[in-house]
């Protein structure tokens, strides 16, 4: 786990979900192969073939811009909008196959819920994150949920941040974001002002009421 720029009083935390509010490499694996031997299957290519050619496409871009993209805005460049992926993904996501009730991470995210609002922050559209969460057993602790078909833009694009920042009524120097990818969940929330934590699973997000706790206590001992 890495602290990025914590605002010494932070009031909301939005969390990433995929690979950030479980750990499963089995589904966060099959979440993109299945929308990839979707776009195999309407191209008439191999499922090999289509996983090179949007790698391909997500280097060129990172080579461009200095920036990793995600599936969704990858799929744009071969004309798949946005809008097209939000329909893939709604129906073809199944979480509540792989994923089950983590009473852990409900505990850990109803004390957190006590001292700051919370809020979802995914790349999948909100039908297959509200499943995610309900498999998770953890929905009803989200009370704001920005998916892909909230903003239309996908993250890292700052628009989803932003929007979830103002539907909890916090300012972006008081949210931390939290998540497993830099590039895509730690380095636009900076820039926004937002402070950071990047985890490796699920693991590290059970830690997080201690190590806040310990951060609360640090920043009020130097006052």
């Amino acid at each position: 786990m890495k602290l990025y720029n914590l605002p010494p009083n932070p009031r909301a935390i939005l969390f990433d979900i995929d690979c950030t509010l479980y750990t499963s490499d089995l589904w966060a694996e099959e979440q993109i192969a299945i929308q990839v031997r979707h776009f195999a299957g309407l191209r008439g290519v191999l499922e090999a073939e289509a996983f090179q050619m949007i790698e391909q496409e997500r280097s060129r871009h990172e080579k461009e811009t200095g920036k990793k993209t995600s599936l969704g805005n990858a799929l744009t460049a071969f004309g798949v909008p946005i809008a097209e992926s939000i329909r893939w993904r709604e129906t073809l996501l199944e979480p509540q196959q792989f994923l089950n009730p983590d009473t852990v991470l409900r505990k850990v995210l109803i004390s957190l819920g006590e001292r700051f609002s919370l809020a979802a922050v995914t790349n999948n559209p909100t039908i297959p994150a509200t499943k995610t969460l309900e498999a998770l057993g953890v929905l009803d602790l989200f009370p704001i949920l920005v998916g892909l078909d909230t903003t239309g833009m996908s993250k890292p694009h700052p628009e989803p941040y932003l929007t979830a920042a103002r539907e909890l009524g916090v300012p972006s120097n008081e949210c931390i974001s939290v998540g497993d990818r830099y590039d895509i969940d730690i380095a636009i929330p900076l820039e926004l002002g937002m402070g950071g934590i990047l985890v490796d699973g699920v693991h590290d997000v059970y830690e997080l009421p201690k190590l806040l706790q310990r951060f609360s206590l640090k920043n009020s001992s130097s006052l």
